[in-house]
């Protein structure tokens, strides 16, 4: 039996007929020899002659004796015909049990679940035959299938991901955009709005159009440019200065040199953190920016409540949202981390000694 698995179907099936047609042709045999042997139990009839001449009548078979001769003399002929189709049939009938039965099934159910839209199965090793083939290769199509049911998943993950990255980073461009035309609605003094307008729009339309060429986040594009120090500093305070205009904010950093990166991903770092310190802080924000050799570090810390021990722990995720509600993605400080690792360095998360929340992203200036 176990022989028989591992045949090809070819041969299974030539050996199931051969073996179905050998037996017939023994069973028909047999029949024959019984019936003749039958046969010559009853009387033939005729005459006899002895050796002078005498001839002697012998004795006939009776009518229901000749019945008998007669159904005995078909019996060997009907049985030639049906015992090979007996023969056959039955092999076929085996060969479908021993050889296609299983198969078939376990294609079957596969199909079925399948088109349920369920891939959370495997088939077993049936055989060594073409069936037993043709599983594997169902196999293999069902899991390259639920491969790529689970990589549309991840990329749809990743889309909404993105989505929600830009989303978020949009938001503080916008804001600054919304302070400055506040101050121009009001008539204040201020000789940078206009440069101001001019600078943060060109930003998101380079930002809009640099994702709008990408699929993932992690897929941004790092174009490293010299940009002063002195400039960073500027920015930082008027970011500061615009988002958080009711705390008190100390800046600090180098006053000469410049450096290689990418002012585009520093600055959306730089917002992000910001934005969150002044969301979060209480009367104080603090930011720190500092060169050591070839990374710059930009640190900022507040007084508020700090971060929480799971986000410490896991480091920040997608869509984790804070305590304020739903009010932002949960992508300020995952978006800052993948930035900061596309510039060559990464984000660190603490809770300062004395409370409030300290972070401190470092970029890799090439």
């Amino acid at each position: 039996m176990e022989g028989l698995k591992s045949m090809s179907l070819k041969k299974a099936f030539f050996l199931l007929s051969f073996c179905g047609v050998l037996a017939s042709l023994v069973l028909v045999l047999l029949v024959s020899m019984a019936c003749a042997r039958t046969i010559k139990k009853y009387p033939s009839g005729g005459i006899s002659i002895d050796a002078s001449g005498t001839m002697t009548l012998l004795e006939g078979p009776s009518p229901e004796q000749e019945r008998k001769i007669r159904v005995l003399s078909t019996l060997p002929v009907l049985s030639a015909v049906l015992f090979p189709v007996i023969g056959l049939g039955g092999a076929g009938v085996l060969f479908y049990r021993w050889k296609l039965r299983h198969s078939i099934a376990l294609l079957r159910e596969g199909t079925e679940r399948i088109r349920n839209h369920d891939l959370d199965f495997s088939f077993p090793a049936v055989s060594g035959d073409e069936l037993g083939e043709v599983c594997a290769a169902f196999e293999s199509m069902r899991s390259e299938l639920q491969k790529t049911n689970q990589e549309l998943w991840r990329q749809n993950e990743e889309r909404k991901r993105l989505n929600a990255a830009f989303a978020h980073d949009l938001r503080n461009p916008v804001t600054v955009l919304k302070g400055t035309v506040k101050l121009l609605k009001e008539n204040r003094q201020d000789e940078r709005a206009l440069e101001r307008l001019e600078t943060y729009t060109g930003r998101i339309e380079k930002y809009i159009e640099a994702m709008s060429s990408i699929q993932r986040l992690e897929q941004m594009p790092v174009k490293t440019e010299e940009v002063s120090l002195s400039d960073l500093g500027g920015e930082l305070e008027e970011t500061a200065r615009l988002l958080g205009s009711d705390l008190m904010i100390a800046i600090s950093c180098p006053g000469t040199g410049s450096v290689m990166l990418d002012h585009g991903i520093f600055l959306t770092v730089a917002e992000n953190l910001v934005g969150n310190a002044v969301r979060f802080a209480e009367e104080r924000v603090e930011i720190v920016l500092t060169l050591e050799g070839e990374r710059l570090i930009l640190t900022i810390s507040d007084d508020g409540p700090g971060f929480p021990d799971k986000l410490l722990k896991s480091g920040p995720k997608p869509f984790e949202k804070g305590e304020d509600g739903g009010a932002h993605f949960g992508m300020g400080l995952y978006s800052c981390s993948l930035l900061c690792l596309k510039h060559g360095g990464k984000l660190s998360l603490r809770n300062g000694t004395e409370g409030g929340a300290v972070a401190a992203a470092e970029f890799f200036l090439r």
